[in-house]
Parts: structure tokens; C-alpha cells; sequence
């Protein structure tokens, strides 16, 4: 396929551009493979360059001889462009409709992406499971690093390497990838060196109606647990759901044979709910005609709130039962790769303070959520906006960033990185200039040759003169597990992100430029003092008290 077949006008002159809160701007609109362009007349200042796969819907109305063209980014960014002359405007929909369509993915922008600052390859090996393992190596020696997954043959959606109990040989794990769904077997995903407790995932069980059962992943599970000691296996479904999974083939692990774990039930929804939730709340943003009771009853009936208190709920319970109950702990739902990557990635936020570094939560999502096979080339397809929207789509990864929002303003000296950044996490999930979001599992992206051809989110974000603009200027390292409120008055709106296009956030700019400034001032008058003192400097990497 070329690109060119696909644009069927490549320009067009006189477009007016809107977008809300900014003045109209006219000039000419030109189609690229991979970009809108719109350069205003007649200064020839670009006004506008969108990536094409950002476009979520098209929408177009005809009046006379000309016609509008609404275009709902996945960002929730809303434009309108009016072109002159009907055929013009149905070529230019036509054109974007085929270009934001096309699911290859080595036809997406980051395989043709070559900025100047960055190298190919340089940057992809920038958080290993290898590091983090070392790391680990240091507090205990009842883990190994197995390649039992080296081929994908064990597990398609799992990494080539992973971490499991020391105890327990490559033979036990593959014989117990095959009792859970996808190959899911349990593996490490944190280690609490407070008390040694250990944090588990997985798929669910494959025991069907007839209760089947496998000696290998019982062994893997009770290795884990100490004589009289017990775990909790907490599962992302209801009870309800559960049961009604083992009739399809899957299930729960049954008590008589894990004797010494207890299960909890937390319902997350996921899938259709999820989605159709996070649609209803994107609807009630973007309209203007809603009085202050109209809006807070859709902003209710949306139940986007009502998924974040429970995820954070379910970290937290996660949480409480590594820190306060000295108990290891297995999460899965049905899959394991949505809601279970979103409750072990929040309860490490909640218990680890390098996770909540600017580098340790890079790190924890590239292995939480990148390697841990989050299917984002499924899950962010479309956003909230599209009109044909699948059975996969699902925003998993934008509720996990909601929720760290909300950490990070109930916590706002914890944290070293600021909205800033989650915003850019958002953005580069569902349309990017980079690979690291790309594809739905290491296997796909081994396959498509991601590392090799494409330049690495965390690579951009590291560079001096990027990396600045999401640090948090504010923090001061916590070394204390940070437990937030969940009652309904503590979880509020991300207004950020839900209301970035559709509120000025001028003021809010200016404000954090001007905390910045004045804490980079308070520390250059820290320093002088030391200066003037003769005091020696505190040693690198140590955090002085703002």
C-alpha cells in the first residue's frame, strides 16, 4: 500500500481553522502520509500539525458550496475546518478517515520518525527486568531471573525473561503456563523489603467445570509461602463473574488445593463498561449548554469517579496486605493483562518511593505495563470520540494515570514528576512519534522490529531540555508509603486532562512557572548561604527541604 493512494487532495487553500478558547485562523491545509498541516495566510506561520493517527472521528456537514469538518482527536482535542468547495472537502474527510484507519504497524509514524537529537536503538535498554532483578538480588535470594520465556513458547503476551521462585525449575513453570489462560503463569511483580512480602500476577486458572487441577502450579504457589504461613489472591472480578468464567474453562484456584491462600473478590470493570464510561464523561465535558446540576448529574451518571475509587481501593487493599499484614499477595482477573497491571502498578506506587522517582516510574511502567503485555495497540485504538469503536478498546492506562493524578494531589510533595508528564503518557499511548507504546506484547514488538526502527519514548523524555518540564518542583523525597482517601470528596475530576482543550489553563501555566521559579531561586539562595559558610555541599542525589 502507498500512502499516496489513500490522499485523494493533498492541498487546499482558504481553510478556515477553529478551535475553542483560540482565535480562527485561515490559510492553507495540506495532507501528508502521517500529518495535517494548516499554514495561516499570509504570514505562512504553521498553525497546525496534527499526527493523522490522533484523529478519533470525522465528522462533516455541508452548507452551500462549502463544508465543515469536525475532527475529535484522541488527545480529546475538538478542531473544525471549513473548506471551500464540496468534492474538496469530502476528498480531505475521505483522506484522514483512510489514514487515521491504517492498522499496520509498521506503517505508523514511528518507523518514518528520525529526529535529530536521537540515535536508533539508543535508549530501549534504558529500565531491563535484568536491573530491576539485580536490585532485588541485593535484599533476597528466594528469586531467579528464568528465560523459560525466551521463545515466546511458554508464554505469548509475557516477556523473554521473568521473575520467579528460586525453588521452583524451568519444567514446573512451563507445565504451570499451561494451566492459566494466555500462559499467565504466576511471576514476581515486587518485592517489599520492609518484610519480605512479595507481590504476585497472573492469569486465572484453567480448572473448567470439572475442577481440574495442576500439581505444577500448585507447587510454584505454595514455594512462595512459608509452613503456616498464608497469602490472599485477590481477584479483579466479581464472585459472580468467577463462577461463571469456570463454566467457560476457567475459574479460581480452589481451596482444597491452595490451602494456604484466601481469596478476596474486587470487581474492576473493564472492556465495554470501561469505555463507555469514560465516552459518557467525555460527552458531558464538551458541552457547553450544561447548567452546574445538569453537569454534576452527568459527570455522575458517567461513573468515571466511581472506577477510580475502586482501583485505588483495590491497590490499596493490595497494598495493606504486604505492608500491614505481612502477607504475599497474587492478582489476576480473567486475562491478567488489564485490571491486573493496573492494581500491582498503583500498590507499588503506594508502598515503593523509587517508583515514585521521575526514573522509577518510567521504569515501573515499562515493566508493569509495556512488558507485562498490556495490549495497548488494542486497548487505545480509539478513544472516546469514535463512532465504530470495537470490542477491544478499552481505557486501562488512562485510569491508571487518572489514579496516579490523584496520588499526586493528594501527595504533592511525593511525587518527582507533575501532571505534565501523565499527560504526555496519555497522548503517546494512543497516537506517537515513538515505539514504546507500539504493538501489544514483547512478542509483536520482536516481531515488527520496534527496538530497531523505531526511537524510544523514554529516550525523548530523558533528554536535559525535555526532562525539566515534568519534574515536580515541590518534591522532597518520602521514604513512607503514602495511602490516599478514597472517600467520595477526596477523588475529584482530572480536570487537566478532561478539560485541557475546553478551559484556558493560562493562569494555571503562569502559576507553575512562577513555583519554579521561586523554588529554583530558594535553592540558588541555599546554595550561596553554604558558599558564604563554608559548608560542604550534601552529598549528590540527597534532597534538601523545600
Amino acid at each position: 500500500m502507498e500512502f499516496s493512494e489513500l490522499i485523494k487532495t493533498a492541498t487546499v487553500e482558504n481553510v478556515l481553522l477553529s478551535r475553542q478558547g483560540q482565535p480562527a485562523v485561515r490559510g492553507t491545509l495540506c495532507i501528508t502520509s502521517h500529518h495535517l498541516l494548516l499554514s495561516s495566510c499570509p504570514r505562512g506561520d504553521l498553525e497546525l500539525w496534527l499526527l493523522i493517527r490522533n484523529v478519533d472521528a470525522v465528522e462533516k456537514r455541508f452548507c452551500g458550496s462549502s463544508g465543515t469538518i469536525t475532527l475529535r482527536c484522541k488527545d480529546l482535542q475538538v478542531l473544525q475546518l471549513e473548506i471551500p468547495g464540496m468534492e474538496e472537502c469530502l476528498n480531505i474527510a475521505s483522506s484522514i478517515e483512510a489514514l487515521s484507519s491504517v492498522d499496520s504497524v509498521m506503517m505508523m509514524y514511528p518507523f518514518f520518525y528520525r529526529p535529530a537529537s536521537l540515535r536508533l536503538q539508543h535508549g530501549w535498554h534504558r529500565f531491563t527486568l535484568e536491573s530491576f532483578f539485580q536490585q532485588l538480588c541485593s535484599q533476597t535470594s528466594q528469586w531467579r531471573l528464568s528465560t523459560v520465556n525466551r521463545d515466546f513458547s511458554a508464554c505469548p503476551s509475557y516477556p523473554p525473561a521473568v521473575i520467579v521462585p528460586a525453588a521452583v525449575g524451568d519444567d514446573t513453570v512451563a507445565k504451570a503456563a499451561r494451566f492459566r489462560q494466555g500462559g499467565r503463569f504466576p511471576v514476581l511483580s515486587y518485592f517489599h523489603p520492609k518484610n519480605g512480602t512479595a507481590l504476585l500476577r497472573s492469569s486465572q486458572p484453567l480448572t473448567g467445570p470439572n475442577r481440574r487441577r495442576c500439581r505444577e502450579d500448585e507447587k510454584l504457589l505454595g514455594t512462595i509461602l512459608d509452613e503456616g504461613e498464608r497469602g490472599f489472591i485477590i481477584d479483579t472480578r466479581s464472585a459472580q463473574a468467577a463462577k461463571q468464567a469456570r463454566m467457560g474453562g476457567g475459574g479460581t484456584e480452589p481451596k482444597s488445593c491452595y490451602p494456604q491462600w484466601r481469596r478476596l473478590h474486587r470487581a474492576l470493570d473493564r472492556g465495554r463498561p470501561l469505555q463507555e464510561s469514560f465516552t459518557r464523561l467525555v460527552e458531558a465535558c464538551s458541552d457547553p449548554s450544561l447548567g452546574m446540576d445538569r453537569w454534576l448529574a452527568r459527570l455522575d451518571s458517567s461513573r468515571w469517579l466511581g472506577h477510580v475509587k475502586a482501583a485505588l481501593s483495590t491497590a490499596c487493599l493490595a497494598a495493606q496486605c504486604l505492608d500491614r499484614e505481612d502477607s504475599k499477595v497474587l492478582v489476576h482477573g480473567a486475562e491478567g493483562t488489564d485490571t491486573t497491571l493496573l492494581v500491582t502498578a498503583l500498590a507499588q506506587l503506594i508502598l515503593d518511593p523509587s517508583c515514585r522517582s521521575l526514573e522509577g516510574f518510567q521504569a515501573l511502567l515499562q515493566r508493569e505495563w509495556i512488558e507485562a503485555g498490556h495490549p495497548f495497540h488494542l486497548r487505545c485504538a480509539r478513544s472516546a470520540a469514535s463512532h465504530g469503536r470495537g470490542k477491544q478498546e478499552a481505557p486501562l492506562f488512562l485510569l491508571f494515570l487518572d489514579c496516579v493524578w490523584q496520588l499526586s494531589r493528594q501527595f504533592p510533595f511525593s511525587l518527582e514528576f507533575g501532571e505534565q508528564l501523565l499527560l504526555a503518557l496519555f497522548d503517546n499511548a494512543y497516537a506517537s512519534s515513538y515505539g514504546t507504546f507500539l504493538c501489544n506484547s514483547e512478542k509483536e514488538r520482536s516481531l515488527c522490529k520496534v527496538k530497531e526502527s523505531t526511537h524510544s519514548l523514554w529516550d525523548w523524555l530523558n533528554q536535559p531540555e525535555e526532562r525539566h518540564k515534568y519534574l515536580n518542583p515541590l518534591y522532597s523525597h518520602n521514604p513512607l508509603v503514602i495511602w490516599p482517601s478514597v472517600e467520595p470528596q477526596s477523588i475529584q475530576l482530572w480536570q487537566g486532562l478532561f478539560l485541557r482543550w475546553i478551559r484556558p489553563s493560562q493562569h494555571l501555566d503562569e502559576a507553575w512557572e512562577e513555583i519554579q521559579r521561586l523554588v529554583k531561586g530558594n535553592n540558588s539562595s541555599i546554595k550561596e548561604k553554604r558558599l558564604s559558610q563554608s559548608l560542604p555541599e550534601p552529598p549528590a542525589g540527597t534532597e534538601s527541604r523545600r
